[in-house]
């Protein structure tokens, strides 16, 4: 009974952590997400570069943040 209640217990707050990571990774990339796609914005509305909102370059925004939209930048450029 006692072995039971401890793994309850502990089944309860291996549950919390993963969702309190999980909501953590969620709202990085979020953040991420929307400053990336604020730059890219930007610089196309500036000219600068011309960089298309396909899934593969929203993927890419979606991970690498601002490093992403560089990353853009430079495979747009060659």
């Amino acid at each position: 009974m006692l072995e039971g209640l401890i793994l309850l217990i502990m089944f309860v707050l291996v549950g919390y952590l993963v969702a309190k990571l999980t909501m953590a990774i969620l709202k990085w990339l979020a953040v991420n997400t929307i400053v990336g796609l604020i730059l890219v914005g930007l610089l196309n509305f500036l000219g600068v570069v011309h960089i298309e909102l396909n899934l593969i370059n929203f993927l890419i925004i979606a991970v690498g943040g601002v490093i992403g939209v560089f990353i853009l930048i430079l495979l747009s450029l060659f």
